[in-house]
């Protein structure tokens, strides 16, 4: 590196002025690196979720003009996330296999309505357990890794076969995403892509989500013995590295900005599509710090979305995707 010293070299110069600001610019956003959560629900289970402003919870109609609406802002994918009846949960997550269940129907739904739209599903037991785990309970309540993975490689192969271009095992199980990959190419389910949720830590963030979706309230314990521990990171490097090696296209760091260390190791260590998922509690702490006017709420929120550029992510999920994107195109983004 060229050594630079003051006064020759001003670095201000390049910040003095709008136009040397977006020349010299390291990082940009565009619609283009977002992907879009959505909620889908039948029946009184619809309307707003709780603990998430102007974010709502869709019959699948709805949903699928949210997704055209999306789709037109020019976001290239959406993450469906399912929102199951009480009375059809139970400890086995039965209801994930379903055929004709809520996701199979809404996958088919919007890949008819918006078919260049990404479609992106969850592989995962919580939403469909009577327990709220991610996986099968033994006797003594710990969960049956092995039982579980059976169980998610029939889902991601319903899925798929429903539409999906993606399926995202989140369970955080050892072994999955190989288990995925066979299954797929036995199928014949070559090209659908697979977003490993390779480094879920057990976070307190996820908050909102679990209410959105049911889950929190029906949880018996907690998570930690499967999600990772916050204060890990060289773990995080070696889940990714399995995952890749068992057959996954992407993976994804979750939560967000409090990771973003993991994020930027994750690309410089290996150099893959790697996703980071803005959730719901960063979402719901940003609208309350607006709501109070400790923040400007424009500003902050495109900051923080700009950060998870800067730190290597190539796509981010965030429940501000639809709105940044109307800003992005305002701007001519």
């Amino acid at each position: 590196m060229i050594e630079q010293r003051f006064p020759a070299t001003r670095l201000r110069r390049n910040r003095m002025r709008a136009f040397a600001r977006g020349l010299t610019a390291e990082n940009r956003l565009a619609p283009a690196d977002l992907i879009q959560p959505l909620f889908v629900a039948e029946g009184d289970l619809t309307g707003p979720a709780p603990g998430m402003p102007g974010i709502a919870r869709r019959e699948i109609p709805a949903l699928c003009e949210e997704c055209a609406r999306v789709h037109a802002l020019g976001i290239p994918a959406v993450a469906i996330f399912p929102v199951i009846p009480a009375e059809q949960k139970n400890a086995g997550g039965d209801a994930a296999l379903d055929p004709r269940g809520l996701i199979p129907r809404a996958i088919a739904a919007v890949k008819q309505a918006v078919p260049e739209l990404g479609v992106i599903v969850d592989i995962a037991l919580d939403p469909f357990t009577d327990h709220g785990h991610d996986g099968v309970l033994r006797a003594d309540g710990s969960i049956d890794n092995d039982a579980t993975v059976e169980i998610l490689t029939r889902q991601a192969v319903l899925y798929a076969r429903a539409g999906a271009d993606v399926v995202a095992p989140s369970d955080m199980m050892d072994g999955r995403v190989g288990a995925l990959r066979s299954a797929l190419e036995r199928d014949g389910r070559v090209d659908t892509v697979i977003l490993s949720y390779a480094a879920k830590y057990a976070s307190g963030f996820y908050g909102p989500f679990r209410d959105a979706v049911g889950s929190r309230t029906a949880l018996i314990g907690d998570k930690r013995s499967y999600q990772m521990d916050p204060a890990n990171g060289d773990e995080a490097l070696r889940e990714i590295a399995l995952d890749l090696r068992e057959g996954a296209d992407w993976v994804m760091v979750k939560p967000g900005m409090p990771y973003l260390d993991i994020v930027a190791r994750a690309k410089a260590e290996f150099g893959v599509p790697v996703a980071a998922y803005q959730v719901s509690g960063e979402f719901a702490m940003l609208e309350a710090a607006a709501a109070a006017g400790a923040l400007d709420r424009k500003r902050t929120i495109l900051e923080s979305l700009l950060c998870f550029r800067r730190a290597g992510a190539d796509m981010i999920l965030s429940y501000f995707a639809a709105e940044v994107a109307a800003w992005l195109r305002e701007e001519g983004a």
